[in-house]
C-alpha cells in the first residue's frame, strides 16, 4: 500500500467509519426476547388481578431475575448474528443501562395505567394495563430500543 493519495485515504476511513455505524446500528436484543417480555408482562398483570399477593410477589421477583439473566446474556454477546461479534466501544457501552431505564418506564406506564383504570372502575385493571404494555413491547420493543440508543448515544 504504498502511493496512497490523502483523497484516497480519506475516502477508506470514510467507508470504514460507515460500516462501523451500519454494524453498531444493528446491535440490539433479538425480536423473540420483546415477545417473551411482553408474554410475562401479561402474565404479572394476570397474577396481580387475579392471584394472591405471595404469588404476585414471587411472580414479579422470578420475572426480575429471568429478565435480568436473558438481558445481561444477550447484552453482552453483542451478536447479531453467530458470525458477528462486535466490540462493546462499538456497540456502545450504554445500552444496558438504556434498557433499564426502557423498562423503568415501561413499569411506570403500566401502574399509571393500572391506576387510572381502577380509579374508572375497571375490575381488572392490572390485566389491561399489562395487556396494552405487552403489545407496545412485543410490537415495538426492537425500534424503542433502536431510538432511546441513538438519543443517548448507546
Amino acid at each position: 500500500m504504498e502511493n496512497v493519495a490523502p483523497d484516497q485515504a480519506r475516502a477508506a476511513l470514510d467507508a470504514v467509519e460507515r460500516a462501523r455505524g451500519r454494524v453498531a446500528r444493528e446491535v440490539g436484543l433479538p425480536r423473540g426476547y420483546w415477545w417473551a417480555m411482553a408474554a410475562g408482562w401479561v402474565v404479572l398483570g394476570l397474577i396481580g388481578d387475579l392471584g394472591p399477593q405471595w404469588l404476585i410477589i414471587t411472580a414479579t421477583l422470578i420475572f426480575g431475575v429471568g429478565h435480568s439473566f436473558a438481558a445481561s446474556r444477550l447484552l453482552n454477546g453483542r451478536r447479531r448474528t453467530d458470525q458477528v461479534q462486535v466490540s462493546a466501544a462499538v456497540a456502545g457501552r450504554r445500552t444496558p443501562i438504556v434498557v433499564v431505564g426502557m423498562l423503568c418506564a415501561l413499569v411506570a406506564l403500566t401502574l399509571g395505567v393500572a391506576m387510572a383504570l381502577d380509579a374508572d372502575g375497571d375490575r381488572s385493571p392490572g390485566i389491561w394495563a399489562g395487556v396494552l404494555v405487552a403489545a407496545i413491547i412485543g410490537f415495538g420493543g426492537p425500534e424503542i430500543l433502536r431510538v432511546l440508543r441513538h438519543w443517548f448515544h448507546a
